[in-house]
């Protein structure tokens, strides 16, 4: 997420064959409150939780406000407000000037794998790892918040 104006810029790749990966990578639960205009996000990652809202996005460029939660608080709202969610596994990959997020998704999206990058600008250079494939920026169906209302491979 970019300093200024809490604006998170980022792109989307999928990914072709796996990078080499770090040990661990961070256990992620989430679910969604709402999907309007603007999304409102529950999450729980290793033995942290948040909740995140983010306006609509023009171009690249959206707002996000994300605030750290108790745990069981995230959990609880999971199974009483989300039953669609999504679980991923995420790693993160340095590589040149850049981390990628590479998220292995499991459950009814196993076999997913999508790549992000944050930037601080949209017109911001970054060099593209070899294991990327198609960029999905701009299609809605790898939204998080649509994959946890969908089934993957899309028809």
């Amino acid at each position: 997420m970019s300093a200024a104006n809490n604006i998170e810029i980022e792109r989307k790749f999928l990914v072709l064959t796996p990078p080499e990966l770090p040990d661990e990578g961070i256990s992620i639960r989430q679910g969604y409150l709402s999907t309007d205009a603007v999304t409102t996000r529950v999450r729980t990652g290793n033995k942290q939780a948040w909740l995140t809202i983010k306006g609509p996005t023009k171009g690249l460029s959206r707002a996000e406000f994300e605030y750290e939660i108790p745990h069981t608080d995230a959990s609880d709202m999971l199974k009483q407000f989300c039953p669609q969610h999504i679980e991923k596994t995420r790693y993160l990959i340095p590589f040149q000037d850049h981390t990628w997020e590479v998220d292995f998704f499991s459950g009814q999206h196993q076999g997913l794998i999508i790549a992000e990058i944050e930037l601080n600008s949209e017109d911001e250079a970054f060099a593209k790892p070899d294991w990327l494939g198609e960029e999905v920026s701009n299609d809605y169906r790898y939204r998080n918040s649509y994959l946890a209302k969908a089934t993957w491979p899309f028809e």
